[in-house]
Formats: structure tokens, sequence, C-alpha cells
């Protein structure tokens, strides 16, 4: 059974950093691809980041020059860091994975960036 375990998530104030780890399990082989998602509250889950297993990385607008995706593949771990972080930035964040079947999700971390 595969599961993904988010941590790292808090408060941090604006303009500030953070770190979030997500590590996967249960996988046969490695993921495809694995990244991060974000639900702000009264709003839809949106696409965040995400990292392929040959390293290339892609982004959403709103965070291309202020977050950076990084992660070991091989181990089924991702990462996402922070920088010069943001009241919008506030989110429950949520890690992705993918196979060549379906994906997953994990249950999500709370971030939440005071002004």
């Amino acid at each position: 059974q595969v599961q993904l375990v988010e941590s790292g998530g808090g408060l941090v104030q604006a303009g500030g950093t953070l770190r979030l780890s997500c590590a996967g399990s249960g996988v046969t082989g490695t993921f495809t691809a694995m990244g991060w998602h974000r639900q702000a509250p009264g709003k839809q889950r949106e696409f965040v980041a995400t990292l392929s297993s040959a390293g290339g990385t892609n982004y959403a607008d709103s965070v291309k020059s202020r977050f950076t995706i990084s992660g070991d593949m091989e181990k089924n771990t991702v990462y996402l860091d922070f920088d010069r972080a943001e009241p919008e930035d506030t989110a429950i964040y949520y890690c992705t994975a993918d196979t060549w079947i379906r994906d997953y999700w994990g249950q999500g971390t709370q971030v939440t960036v005071s002004s």
C-alpha cells in the first residue's frame, strides 16, 4: 500500500523560509514524478511544483521565483523549500506522487504565513 507522509509544516513569518518534506513508501520501484499541491482556505486545490524521475522541474507561476523543489527519486523523497514566504502561501500542502497507473496523495500539512 503506497503511503506519502509529509512533515515540516507550521508557522512562518512573511519573508521567512520553510522546508516541507515528503517520504513515500510501499511503491514497487520508484515514482515517475513527485510534487506538491496546496489548498488555501475557501479556494480550490492548486498545483505548486513537480519533480520528475528524470530530474525535470515545473512550478506554478505564483511560486516560481520563491520555491524550490528537490528530492531523491531513488528514495521516493521530495522536498519543497520556501523562500520569501507570503501570507498568500498559507494553505494545506499535499505531497503527490505518480506511477504509470495512478497518482497518490498525502494527508497534507498546514503552512501558515503570518504578516
